[in-house]
């Protein structure tokens, strides 16, 4: 009988500690990552809280870990570079993660980056999606062709006679998401040749999607999640560009420059006032099933969308965090306090 009731508690302890444990765990983008692992440092060393464990694994894979249910082994907290899709929304719904806050940390400049000591490069965001698009316009502008391009002159004339190589994000990264949005999307859907195609195809969203894929033959380089890798490269391979995150343009400006987009640089002013072009906001949502099982999840929340942290004088801006409008940071810090849960309805407005 006594190995029976030990048996018996032995199993419940281990019931409990599936259900509850002491580290906050966050996944998710690669750009959010420094900004949150500082705050998590931060909770750890000024707080009674052990410090969180943060992953870089990409905003889609965030994603999917936080989706995937409500379990002790799922995270807590995902950043995302993106706001969360439709369709992962409704993925943690269909898995029981019902009731999810969204905050919004700062905004971040996709940087279009290459070694310092290389010549100076102004691009357009057309130039730069027929840099990297798996389908161009043929040269008679009236049908699709495979990408041809390999030297940055063969697109424009006045552009140096160097090879397009580029290193960026892999396809589970929201920057990458971001990029294909702003780059891919924006500019194919003001072109005829692939306006007409998508009118005429009966299966509309299944053509149009075609021409959003990034080229697959080499010249773009898909090189994982972790951007301090692409700076690396940008050293050795200097006549390549990387696409990350400004913080890391910020971090490593000894080394690296930005190419400039329509004669606009990445710079905190010309994120925050909309002049750069490649520019959007950074996420993190809070799984609420999750607040009363592990302990320190709504202090590492406040910590981190602090005036301390994302503030104009903000730690977080000292490390490339582009600061919200105040009035934006009250509104996420009140939803915050109320923990104002997502619905739908969210997907139909512009953010």
């Amino acid at each position: 009988m006594k190995r029976i009731i030990l048996a018996t508690a032995t199993l419940l302890i281990a019931a409990h500690a599936v259900e509850a444990r002491e580290q906050i765990k966050i996944v998710g983008s690669s750009t959010v990552y420094p900004f949150s692992s500082y705050s998590a440092e931060a909770l750890g060393s000024t707080t009674k809280f052990t410090t969180p464990v943060v992953e870089s694994t990409g905003s889609g894979g965030g994603m999917k870990l936080f989706c995937a249910g409500n379990g002790m082994d799922t995270p807590d907290i995902t950043n995302a570079s993106r706001r969360m899709k439709a369709k992962e929304f409704k993925k943690c719904q269909k898995n029981g993660v019902k009731y999810i806050t969204e905050m919004v940390v700062g905004y971040d400049g996709i940087a279009i980056a290459q070694a310092k000591s290389t010549a100076a490069l102004d691009l357009t965001r057309k130039e730069m999606m027929l840099a990297v698009a798996a389908e161009v316009p043929s040269k008679d502008g009236k049908s699709l062709v495979a990408n041809p391009y390999h030297y940055w002159n063969e697109i424009n004339a006045k552009l140096p006679h160097r090879k397009i190589t580029i290193y960026g994000p892999p396809a589970s990264s929201g920057t990458r998401d971001a990029f294909e949005d702003m780059i891919l999307k924006h500019i194919t859907k003001h072109m005829d040749v692939y306006t007409d195609l998508y009118k005429a195809d009966k299966v509309k969203n299944k053509q149009y999607k075609k021409f959003h894929k990034i080229r697959q033959d080499g010249v773009y380089v898909p090189s994982g999640e972790n951007d301090n890798l692409i700076v690396q490269k940008l050293a050795k391979d200097t006549q390549a560009l990387g696409i990350f995150g400004y913080s890391y343009l910020a971090e490593n400006s000894d080394s690296i420059a930005a190419a400039t987009i329509e004669g606009i640089a990445p710079a905190p002013e010309t994120v925050q006032n909309g002049s750069y072009k490649l520019s959007r906001s950074l996420y993190f949502y809070i799984k609420q099933s999750h607040i009363n099982k592990v302990p320190g999840m709504l202090e590492y929340a406040n910590l981190f969308m602090s005036e301390q942290m994302i503030g104009d004088e903000g730690e977080c801006a000292d490390i490339g965090l582009i600061p919200l409008p105040k009035e934006m940071r009250a509104k996420y810090r009140s939803n915050l306090k109320e923990l104002t849960r997502m619905t739908p309805s969210v997907f139909k407005k512009k953010h």
